[in-house]
């Protein structure tokens, strides 16, 4: 593995790559930083690249899709379902937990499933921004639980357009 930083709008991030792919994307100091990362390098390799020209563009309100880049992020099964199911967010709209529980129960064939547990793996996500967990709320439509801070993920939704609650509290 190795890693590379990426300075953004929005603070300083990690890129880390494995085999060629995206593996991870984390602002620094953000919960659930990884407590093991090499040392960042030029991050010369292709991922790099390709994943600096995403952000940039992003960030220029520019809409690249995630699958203009090789994501590898690592966790359980269910976890790697649920950022699945990030990917399937548009650009500029928002889903809460509950609805996502309610597409991955449907897609399993069962009756339900926790929004909590769906939550868990939404914070846990590996590759913040291009894996959109940004773009969940809370039922209400609240902000709530973004490993980079409650502002961090209100910027990215005012950056999409998206409608953001005026009511929301940590």
């Amino acid at each position: 593995m190795t890693a590379a930083l990426y300075e953004s709008p929005l603070g300083t991030y990690v890129m880390a790559e494995e085999d060629g792919a995206l593996v991870g994307l984390w602002l620094i100091g953000q919960k659930y930083f990884p407590k093991e990362l090499p040392l960042p390098g030029p991050g010369e390799g292709d991922i790099f690249a390709l994943t600096r020209r995403w952000l940039d563009r992003y960030f220029a309100w520019e809409r690249p899709e995630p699958g203009e880049l090789k994501l590898a992020p690592k966790g359980s099964d269910f976890a790697r379902e649920v950022w699945e199911l990030l990917l399937e967010i548009p650009y500029g709209e928002t889903v809460t937990y509950g609805q996502l529980a309610r597409e991955l129960a449907k897609r399993r064939g069962l009756e339900h499933m926790s929004a909590q547990a769906v939550g868990g793996a939404v914070g846990h996500n590996p590759i913040s921004i291009i894996i959109p967990c940004h773009r969940v709320l809370g039922a209400k439509g609240q902000l709530t639980g973004y490993a980079g801070g409650l502002d961090i993920k209100r910027r990215l939704l005012e950056l999409e357009g998206a409608n953001v609650n005026s009511q929301d509290h940590p």
